[in-house]
């Protein structure tokens, strides 16, 4: 398989499918596979014909966390997981990405495979799929940003339960603790993903979808005088662009919208 496979993309109206596709090992994290998967989310934020995107993987698992031989030292790819490795983007992270991102979480999702999973805009997860933080068990720390994105998904009580004890637990529990958005059956899970994201790519502005995702990310560290602030100068550009006057003509219309791709 060379490093292509690893991970597929299909574009289809509007819609980019990556596929985490080591289906023989499950889909064990690798830093080929991770090069691979950062380099075509930079492509699909780069290509005015995807508007959103989902992640799902191959066979019966999501991402297990790290490939053991790799992590074994078994191969001299153990360095290259964690933080991307390319000088051109040492501090990249998905989460920069302005297109929406969609997780269809058809299997295990564990250790840096949850990790990534932590940084979609929401998350689809197949019934009785299991999840694990997996670190403190494996004599690692909380990596790539995990201590920063749990507490603020789950809450910081729940988030060092599954931080310190890497306990198992399943989608249903996923979901009531806030970490997955839905739970489907797993025969429906990617079906149910690309709908929510055609809806996006069909009826949703995105310039308004990437500037919401700036807002959500920046507000963390802002007051709410700052955010208001902001959101105030952002709502001033907002009724001056043309997309706003498509948005109200499509709906007096009632015509679904032609929104123009958003410049990054």
């Amino acid at each position: 398989m060379s490093s292509v496979d690893v991970v597929l993309c299909s574009v289809e109206q509007g819609v980019a499918t990556l596929t985490l596709n080591r289906p023989e090992a499950n889909n064990g994290w690798t830093g080929e596979m991770q090069n691979r998967y950062f380099d075509l989310l930079v492509e699909c934020e780069s290509n005015a014909d995807v508007r959103a995107i989902v992640v799902t993987g191959a066979g019966k698992s999501f991402c297990p966390g790290a490939d053991m031989k790799v992590l074994s030292g078994a191969t001299s790819d153990v360095g290259n997981i964690g933080a991307p490795q390319k000088a051109a983007r040492p501090n990249y992270t998905p989460m920069l990405i302005s297109k929406p991102i969609i997780g269809a979480i058809n299997g295990a999702c564990a250790g840096v495979g949850l990790v990534q999973a932590l940084m979609f805009d929401l998350r689809i997860a197949a019934e009785g799929a299991k999840f694990t933080i997996a670190f403190s068990r494996r004599g690692l720390i909380a990596e790539y940003g995990a201590a920063w994105l749990l507490p603020r998904l789950v809450g910081h009580s729940v988030a060092m339960d599954l931080l310190l004890s890497s306990r198992t637990f399943v989608a249903d529990e996923a979901k009531e603790m806030g970490l997955v958005n839905r739970v489907v059956p797993k025969e429906h899970v990617l079906d149910e993903a690309l709908a929510y994201a055609h809806d996006l790519a069909t009826n949703c502005c995105p310039t308004s979808m990437a500037i919401m995702k700036q807002q959500v990310l920046g507000d963390y560290n802002r007051s709410l005088m700052e955010a208001t602030d902001i959101a105030n100068r952002e709502m001033v550009a907002s009724l001056k662009r043309d997309d706003f006057k498509e948005g109200v003509r499509s709906f007096l219309e009632r015509r679904p919208p032609s929104f123009q791709p958003h410049s990054a």
